[in-house]
Parts: structure tokens; C-alpha cells; sequence
């Protein structure tokens, strides 16, 4: 095993025996293997692409597969072997659609195309094995880049809301990654190309998102606890939230949201539904704590579960391409439903979460409602009253060190307005920071996908100042990273022009100090440093 796809992989180098996820060795090197084959998919669909072969069951098996090797998705080394298994023999499949002429000789072709599940084994799969430290981390950070591309079109797929395009640059990326050819500046470009169809999928499934559920409006959210027994949804995926309201409606089960689940208690659609009870509990690494306390049934949709307690083992479910060995799983049914019926039928002989918390926080800042009082925000500005807005977005993570954010944002001055996605902000969102005439000084967009919503918030805020670059706004950014979907975002800031931004806690493990340097001449990327001296330099960018 070597891993280092993550923020906390081991002294900031790469995991080596068990990730400090959680994941055992055997199942990140089954992971790898897997990715290997996706390769070996990829090279053989693009041919099929190019003769109208191409076919829906592998879009879905391709976003699917990569997702489940994401940080914090699946565990379950079973699970992984099954996709192994099918991802062998869908190549052979597409392998038999093409036509020979089409196929380079055994000798010509790379090994990942002709690997077998006889000789995977014996293989260098990882892209870690790669010998040149620069070309190395370019395929490590477009791999990454990708995996999170992956994940964002999956959640858009499962709303009906496909790309062709994104599918197809996904396996291009996937086969680059073993064309030797290629040299540092191809790779970079391929980095740049990841980053804009970042924000074209990041686009895909705001529309899927806003058409399917409407547009996130301001909402106090409830994040104490009813007395009734409830089911506690975690992760991403909202239609797996639909289902589970409707499956509950009328049986005096609660709903609760938890982790990046958060932000669905702003969309219109769910507010019809009155067991929908609010938040329960913070952030993905917290759970073992907080789980135990919910005492019903939980249910993970997406990447955020960890090693569970045997406390409450028996009573958190999985669903899409979440796994963990010795848990159930949620699958979906031919016709593209789920039966919550386990869950809802333990909840009703469990007993009332416990409360954690009180009150309530406020959420539903995505574009639109942001920019229905962009007049006022446009006031503020031009009158002095909101000096800056600070962007602090992206990912939390388990390590002391990230009380950096908490600090942070006490740190900043009253006339700072803070824009937020992903789950970082539970470092700072229950803080009592107030508003600037009726504007709340932390506009809560939404989950980390969301950070398309800062993004075109800029855009039009930029457009009203009458600005042509986006950096000559009043807005600095300053985001914490932790899994491949930040790698993604990161990439489409980037891709968009975005300078001047601070990363923490630490930088990617993967990046070599000459990739770091390309990004800081190019981009001006910075690493976070202490909260007294990234203050003043965030706080007078022009």
C-alpha cells in the first residue's frame, strides 16, 4: 500500500500499512488495482466512442467505480472485488465491439491494456510507481482531479442530468495517465482541462439540484431534537433524501441531516414534508461520538462514513457507493428506486436522539438567493460598510490543527463577510458573528459542490462593480482541503483564473516542489501559515 490522496495521509508523505482513514492496506491496493482496469476500460471505450458504440451501462460503471476509491466512500474489500470482476468483464465486452483493424498488436500495446485478472497481481498499478517525481505527481493530481470529477457528474447522473463530454474526458485523463509520451507541459494542460470541466459538472449539477428540488432559500435551521425517534442521512445525495421523506411520511419517524447533508434543509421541496426535523450533530469526523448519541438508525450515501463503533454497528446503513464490511447495504432497484423499509422499521422501536446542541443556524445562501439582495451587498460595499469578503470553503478534517479556521474567522474584522461550502464551516458556522445591515456575515452556499455558487456570485458581483477580472474584487480566499472533490474544485478555481489563494492545512503530499512552484508563478497559490500572518496578507490583497 502507498496513499497519500488525502489531506491527513501519514507525516503529510503517504500511508504504507493501514490508511489513517481507516482503510486496510489490502483494500486500497484492491482500489488501485481497480482504478488500473478503469484505465483498461477507458482505452478501449474511447475507440467505441468514436464508433457510436459507446453505451450508458459503462458511463455509469466508470463514475461509480472511481467514486467508491474517493477517501472516506468504500471500505469493504468484497464490494471492491465484485467491481473488479465487472470492470474485467465489461472491457472484454467493449474490447469485442471494435473492430480488430482498430486494436494495435499485443506487442504495441501498453500493459494496462492488456491486463488480465491472472497477471493484475504481479503489476506496478499505482500511479505512485511512477519513477519521475514531476511526471508522477501531474498523473497523481489529474488522477485525483478526476476522481472528484467522477463524483460530482455521479451525483448529477443519479438526478437524470448527464455529459457526454465530461464521461469522455474522463476516460482520456484516465489513459493519459500511462501514455510515457507525454511530457510535463501535455500534463498541465490536461490538469487545466480537468479544471474546466470541473466547473462545467459543477454547473450540471447545480441545474440538477435547482431544477429537481428548487433554489436553496435563507433558513434558520433547527439543530436540537424533537421527542420522537428518528433516522440521521448523511453525505450528499438528495434523492436518496427524497426517498427516505417520502418512505417516512405519516409514520412519526423524524428526518434529520448530518455532515454535508446540511444545506438540503434550504431546498423548497423538502420543506413540504413535516418529519423533516433539521440538523443533527457537525462534521463527517465527528460521527463515532455523535452517532452514538442519535440512537436510530443512520444512513451514508456518499464519501464521509468511517470505521463505526461496534455501539451502534447494527444500526447505520450504506447506500450507492458507500461500503464497510459487516454493514448493510441500501441497493438500488431496477427502477432506479430504494426500500428504507430496515431503517424505518428499526426506527420505530428506537428511542429519541439524544440533544447535543440547541438553537438553530442559518443556511440557503446559494446564488440566487445571494444575489436577490446583491443590490444591498453592492451598497455595502460602495458605502464602506463591508470591507471584504473572505472565502472560506472546502473540506474539515479530524486534526487539532484545524482550529486554524475557528481562530481565523474570530480574527476578522467586523466588516468581512465570510462565503462558505463544504463542510469546513462547522468550524465556524454555530459561532455568534452577527450581520451587516440585515446581511449575515456568513453566507452559508451550501455543500462543497456548492462552491460553484461563491464562484458565479463573484462572476455577477465582479460584472456590477464593472470589473473585468474576477481578482480585482474585494475577495480573498482562503480554503481547507481534505479529499479528491476539493482536488477537483481547487482545479476549476483555478481553471476560472482564480489567484491569490491559501490552502491548509497542508499542502497536497503528492504535489513535488516543482509542480508547487508551476502553481505558485501561474496561480500565486500560498499554503496557509499562522492566523496573525495569513490575516494580513488576505486582508490587503487589491
Amino acid at each position: 500500500m502507498f496513499c497519500n490522496q488525502c489531506q491527513e495521509t501519514l507525516n503529510v508523505k503517504g500511508c504504507i500499512k493501514n490508511g489513517v482513514c481507516g482503510k486496510k492496506g489490502e483494500v486500497a491496493d484492491l482500489q488501485d488495482r481497480l482504478i488500473y482496469v478503469l484505465k483498461s476500460i477507458a482505452f478501449y471505450n474511447l475507440k467505441a466512442r468514436a464508433l457510436g458504440l459507446n453505451e450508458e451501462a459503462t458511463d455509469r460503471f466508470l463514475l461509480d467505480s472511481f467514486f467508491a476509491t474517493l477517501t472516506n466512500t468504500n471500505f469493504d474489500r468484497r464490494e471492491i472485488e465484485i467491481l473488479l470482476k465487472k470492470g474485467f468483464d465489461l472491457r472484454d465486452e467493449i474490447k469485442a465491439k471494435i473492430p480488430a483493424e482498430m486494436i494495435p498488436s499485443k506487442r504495441d500495446l501498453p500493459a494496462v491494456v492488456t491486463v488480465t485478472p491472472e497477471n493484475i497481481e504481479s503489476l506496478e498499478v499505482a500511479v505512485h510507481s511512477t519513477q519521475d517525481k514531476d511526471i508522477r505527481s501531474l498523473r497523481e493530481l489529474l488522477t485525483y482531479g478526476l476522481k472528484g470529477l467522477a463524483a460530482y457528474a455521479h451525483h448529477a447522473y443519479v438526478l437524470g442530468y448527464k455529459d457526454e463530454a465530461t464521461y469522455e474526458f474522463i476516460e482520456k485523463g484516465l489513459v493519459s495517465t500511462t501514455d510515457d509520451s507525454l511530457s510535463i507541459e501535455s500534463l498541465l494542460g490536461l490538469v487545466m482541462e480537468c479544471g474546466q470541466k470541473g466547473v462545467s459538472v459543477l454547473a450540471l449539477l447545480d441545474k440538477a439540484n435547482t431544477e429537481t428540488y428548487g433554489n436553496p432559500e435563507p433558513i434558520a435551521i433547527n439543530i436540537g431534537v424533537r421527542n420522537r425517534s428518528g433516522i440521521l442521512i448523511s453525505g450528499h445525495d438528495l434523492r436518496d433524501l427524497e426517498q427516505l421523506l417520502e418512505q417516512t411520511k405519516g409514520t412519526g419517524i423524524d428526518v434529520y441531516t448530518h455532515g454535508e447533508m446540511l444545506p438540503a434543509n434550504a431546498y423548497p421541496a423538502f420543506k413540504k414534508y413535516d418529519n423533516f426535523a433539521g440538523n443533527y450533530g457537525n462534521s463527517w469526523w465527528k460521527q463515532n461520538e455523535e452517532f452514538e448519541k442519535f440512537n436510530g438508525p443512520i444512513l451514508m450515501t456518499t464519501n464521509c462514513i468511517i470505521p463505526p463503533r461496534e455501539s451502534y454497528k447494527n444500526r447505520i446503513y450504506t447506500t450507492g457507493v458507500v461500503g464497510f464490511e459487516g454493514l448493510t447495504h441500501i441497493y438500488e432497484k431496477e427502477n432506479d428506486t430504494k426500500d428504507f423499509t430496515p431503517l424505518i422499521e428499526q426506527a420505530k422501536t428506537s428511542k429519541p436522539p439524544e440533544p447535543i446542541e440547541s438553537g438553530t443556524i442559518t443556511a440557503g445562501f446559494a446564488h440566487e438567493a445571494a444575489l436577490s439582495v446583491a443590490d444591498k451587498i453592492i451598497d455595502a460595499v460602495k458605502t464602506g460598510k463591508i470591507s471584504r469578503f473572505m472565502v472560506i470553503a472546502g473540506c474539515d478534517g479530524r486534526q487539532k490543527e484545524r482550529t486554524y479556521y475557528t481562530d481565523f474567522v474570530k480574527a476578522l474584522p467586523k466588516d468581512t463577510v465570510i462565503l462558505t461550502a463544504g463542510c469546513a464551516k462547522y468550524r465556524y458556522n454555530k459561532l455568534d458573528l452577527g450581520d451587516i445591515g440585515g446581511i449575515p456575515r456568513v453566507l452559508d452556499a451550501g455543500q462543497c459542490n456548492d462552491s460553484y455558487s461563491l464562484v458565479v456570485i463573484a462572476q455577477k458581483l465582479a460584472k456590477a462593480f464593472g470589473l473585468e477580472d474576477i481578482n480585482d474584487l474585494p475577495v480573498s480566499y482562503n480554503i481547507a482541503w481534505y479529499e479528491q472533490k476539493a482536488v477537483l474544485v481547487l482545479l476549476a478555481l483555478l481553471s476560472l483564473g482564480v489567484k491569490n489563494i491559501t490552502l491548509g492545512p497542508t499542502l497536497p503530499a503528492f504535489l513535488s516542489p516543482n509542480v508547487v512552484k508551476v502553481l505558485v508563478e501561474n496561480f500565486n497559490l500560498r499554503p496557509n501559515t499562522t492566523v496573525e500572518e495569513d490575516m494580513k496578507v488576505l486582508l490587503k490583497q487589491a
